[in-house]
C-alpha cells in the first residue's frame, strides 16, 4: 500500500485505515497557517519540511464556537467532542487513498463540510472517507476558515487587495483544490478527474468553486448536498450572498463592537477573543458567509448557473424530503391574499386559484419543498441552453429511527453517503445499510464517469437513475426499502412557483 509518498513541500507518511487496503493521510498543511499578518488575506503557500512529515492525526479545527456543547440534535448526532483542539492554524487537508502506487490514476473526491460557513470540520465522525475510497476514489476532505476569520470584508482589506478583499475561507477551499491538481497524482489520484462535493454551506460552497471562473478546466463534477438553498416565497440574505459593500459594512461595524480602530489593530487581537466578541454580536447582527466580490463570486451563484456562466460540468443534487420546508405563514385567508400580492404582485390571483396555494393538513399555505425546485429549475434551464443530460436529483426520504422521531432532518443523510451508519447512535438496522451501500455506490459511480448509474456489490445492476432533463425529468427517491427511479414532470402549481423563482433569480429578485 502507498504509505509514503511526496508533495511539493516534502514527504507524508499515512497510516493504515480501519481497512488496511486504505491509507490516510492526516494533517497534510496546503497554505501557510493564517495568523498573525496572513489573517484576514488569501491564503498564502505552506512552507517546506525536512525529513518525512507523519500524517496521523487530523489537524486543529478552525476558530469556532466549541462543539459538543449542549444536547441539541446535533449536538447528540455529530458534534460529540467538546475537547477537540481548535486553533487558527488550520489550513490542513486529509487525504484517503486505496492506491498501491503513485501512477494509478484513481478518480478523485473533494469534499467541503457544511455547518453555515460558521461551524464544522473535517474530523466530524461521519465525515470518514474510507468507505468511498474501498470504492476505488482519492478522498480528500480540506479544511477552511469560518464565521468572522474566514468571510468578515472590510474597506481596508479591499484596499489592501483588491482582487481577494473577503471570501477567506471560499479561498481556502479554492487553495485546496489547487494543491489537489498539483499533488494528488502523488497519491494514485487523477488530477484529471476531479469532483468536489459538499453539504449545507458546503454545498454552496460547491456551487460558489463551480461559478469562479478561475476553476475552469479544474472540475468535471460537482455533487450539492442540501446546498441550494431557495425558498419560491422570500429571499434569505444569508443564504443569498451579498454585495461587497454591504458586507464591508457589517466588517465595519463588527471592529467598532469590538473596540478597535483598524485591521491593523484587529490582527493583534487574540483569535478566541475575536471568537467570543463574534458569538456576541452574530445575537443582533448579521453572519459573515460568502459575499459578492467581483472576482472569486463574480455575482449571485444561483443567477449564474441559471444563466449558464457556471462551468459546464456533471451535477448530482438534492435534498432531504423534510428540510427546510418552504410555506407562506399567514393566520387566515386574508393575510395569505395580502401576502400573496407582496410575493407574486399581479400573479397573486393566479397563485391562490391553486389548490395548493390553501392550508394544509399541518396549517401551512402553499407547502412546498423549496431546494427541490431551486434545483429541478436549474436543472432546466441548464438543459434549455444544450447543457442537459448530465444531471440528477435526489431525494432522500428513509425512515429515521430515534426516540425523537426526527424525520429525514438536515445533514442526517450524511452518515448514508459516506456509508459510515455503524458510528451513529441510532438504531439503523439492515434496510438503513443496504441503502447506505447503494447511496455510496451512486456517489462513487458518479465521480468515476459523471454518471451515478453502475453495479452494486453483488454485481447486479443498481435501479437506473435517469437525468433530469426537460422531455424526461428523471429522478431518485431513496426509500428505507431502497432507491426508487422516476419520472416527474412538474405540476401546474409546481410550474407557477418554478417561473416565477426563475424570473426573479434572472433579476435579482425583483
Amino acid at each position: 500500500m502507498l504509505r509514503v509518498t511526496k508533495t511539493e513541500n516534502g514527504m507524508v507518511k499515512g497510516l493504515p485505515a480501519a481497512d488496511p487496503r486504505i491509507t490516510s493521510f492526516k494533517g497534510i498543511p496546503f497554505a501557510a497557517p493564517p495568523v498573525g499578518e496572513n489573517r484576514w488575506r488569501a491564503p498564502k503557500p505552506a512552507s517546506n519540511w525536512e525529513g518525512i512529515r507523519e500524517c496521523y492525526a487530523f489537524a486543529p479545527i478552525s476558530v469556532q464556537d466549541t462543539p459538543g456543547i449542549g444536547d441539541d440534535l446535533y449536538c447528540r448526532e455529530f458534534h460529540v467532542d467538546s475537547g477537540i483542539e481548535i486553533d487558527e492554524d488550520c489550513l490542513y487537508l486529509n487525504v484517503w487513498t486505496p492506491a498501491k502506487s503513485a501512477d494509478e490514476k484513481l478518480p478523485v473526491l473533494i469534499w467541503y463540510f457544511g455547518g453555515g460557513f460558521q461551524w464544522g470540520y473535517t474530523s466530524e465522525m461521519e465525515m470518514d472517507g474510507e468507505r468511498l475510497a474501498r470504492r476505488g476514489l482519492v478522498v480528500v476532505s480540506v479544511n477552511y476558515r469560518l464565521g468572522a476569520l474566514g468571510f468578515m470584508a472590510h474597506p481596508d482589506l479591499t484596499a489592501e487587495a483588491p482582487k481577494e478583499p473577503c471570501n477567506f475561507g471560499s479561498l481556502d477551499q479554492k487553495a485546496g483544490l489547487d494543491w489537489v491538481i498539483r499533488n494528488i497524482s502523488n497519491f494514485g489520484g487523477d488530477p484529471e478527474n476531479v469532483t468536489i462535493m459538499g453539504q449545507s454551506a458546503g454545498g454552496a460552497s460547491v456551487l460558489s468553486q463551480i461559478n469562479c471562473p478561475e476553476n475552469k478546466g479544474k472540475i468535471k463534477g460537482a455533487i450539492i448536498l442540501s446546498g441550494m438553498i431557495r425558498s419560491p416565497y422570500f429571499v434569505d440574505k444569508f443564504i443569498t450572498p451579498q454585495p461587497l459593500c454591504k458586507m464591508e459594512e457589517n466588517g465595519k461595524s463588527f471592529l467598532e463592537f469590538m473596540g478597535v480602530k483598524s485591521i491593523e489593530e484587529a490582527r493583534k487581537i487574540d483569535a478566541f477573543e475575536i471568537r467570543s466578541k463574534y458569538a456576541e454580536y452574530r445575537e443582533t447582527h448579521p453572519f459573515f458567509s460568502l459575499c459578492i466580490d467581483g472576482n472569486f463570486c463574480p455575482d449571485e451563484p444561483m443567477k449564474r448557473l441559471f444563466n449558464g456562466e457556471c462551468l459546464d460540468v456533471a451535477i448530482m443534487a438534492g435534498n432531504t424530503e423534510d428540510e427546510f420546508p418552504s410555506a407562506i405563514v399567514a393566520k387566515d385567508e386574508a393575510e395569505l391574499e395580502e401576502k400573496a400580492r407582496e410575493i407574486f404582485g399581479a400573479d397573486a390571483e393566479k397563485f391562490l386559484s391553486f389548490e395548493e396555494a390553501h392550508k394544509n393538513a399541518n396549517g401551512a399555505y402553499g407547502a412546498v419543498a423549496g431546494i427541490e425546485l431551486t434545483i429541478k429549475n436549474a436543472f432546466s434551464e441548464l438543459d434549455k441552453l444544450g447543457r442537459g443530460g448530465k444531471h440528477y436529483y435526489y431525494r432522500f426520504a428513509p425512515f429515521i429511527p430515534g426516540d425523537d422521531n426526527p424525520g429525514t432532518f438536515h445533514s442526517c443523510d450524511l452518515w448514508f453517503f459516506f456509508e459510515t451508519l455503524a458510528k451513529c447512535s441510532r438504531p439503523y438496522v439492515g434496510k438503513h445499510y443496504d441503502l447506505a451501500r447503494q447511496m455510496c455506490n451512486y456517489v462513487a459511480n458518479f465521480v468515476k464517469n459523471q454518471n451515478p448509474n453502475g453495479k452494486d456489490a453483488d454485481g447486479s445492476d443498481m435501479p437506473k437513475w435517469d437525468a433530469y432533463t426537460n422531455a424526461t425529468p428523471g429522478e431518485i427517491t431513496f426509500a428505507t426499502d431502497g432507491p426508487v427511479p422516476a419520472v416527474k414532470a412538474p405540476t401546474a402549481f409546481d410550474q407557477f412557483l418554478l417561473d416565477d423563482m426563475k424570473n426573479k433569480i434572472k433579476n435579482d429578485g425583483k
